[in-house]
């Protein structure tokens, strides 16, 4: 289980446009949540080990914090031709089983995935009420092979700040995860894959 760290994005970037597909094929783009307090969006997969893990506490963490004004969307943007168990149909599947209450979208040509400079799965980016990034870190020290509760600590801890009108701490960690597969020629410049 090779480990890939977000390539954390400079703060105060402005959150990338993206207009793309959920599970049931409707459309979904980022100026959908312009009223929103805080926009959360984070790149997942169906079959990663470390997106499992949290799983169950990013449902909760959603379930608390949408409706104080947090928007959240979830990107797939894993190649589907070589991961067959992230498909469009199974992402659905998954969407319905792990009870999100968020959109799951499709970036099937990978561009929104290049234009948040997403290189794991799960990576995570906060975006405050301006569309600045206010927080790209770890959701908390939880990882499939060590014993730390899935809490959400880091994340609930720095949108408690943004929601507030505060800054979060800049001290923040990187996310860990699998790395997001990339199609063929396809990898970004920023992607060095793992020598074997």
């Amino acid at each position: 289980m090779a480990q890939t760290p977000s390539t954390m994005l400079e703060l105060g970037t402005s959150a990338p446009n993206f207009r793309l597909p959920d599970v049931n094929g409707k459309l979904v783009g980022r100026d959908d949540f312009k009223s929103a307090q805080a926009l959360l969006v984070m790149f997942l997969c169906n079959h990663c080990p470390y997106v499992k893990h949290i799983q169950g506490g990013l449902v909760q963490f959603a379930k608390d914090y949408q409706p104080k004004g947090l928007a959240i969307v979830a990107i797939s943007s894993n190649d589907v031709a070589n991961y067959p168990d992230d498909s469009p149909e199974k992402m659905k599947e998954e969407a319905a089983n792990a009870g999100y209450t968020f959109p799951y979208l499709y970036d099937e040509d990978q561009v929104v995935a290049k234009a948040y400079r997403a290189a794991c799965t799960p990576d995570f980016f906060v975006f405050d009420k301006n569309g600045k990034l206010a927080y790209r870190g770890q959701f908390d020290t939880a990882r499939p092979k060590n014993t730390e509760p899935v809490t959400g600590k880091d994340m609930r801890a720095a949108v408690d700040a943004i929601l507030a009108g505060r800054s979060p701490s800049a001290d923040q960690m990187p996310s860990i995860g699998c790395n997001i597969k990339w199609k063929a020629g396809n990898e970004p410049e920023y992607f060095t894959p793992k020598k074997k």
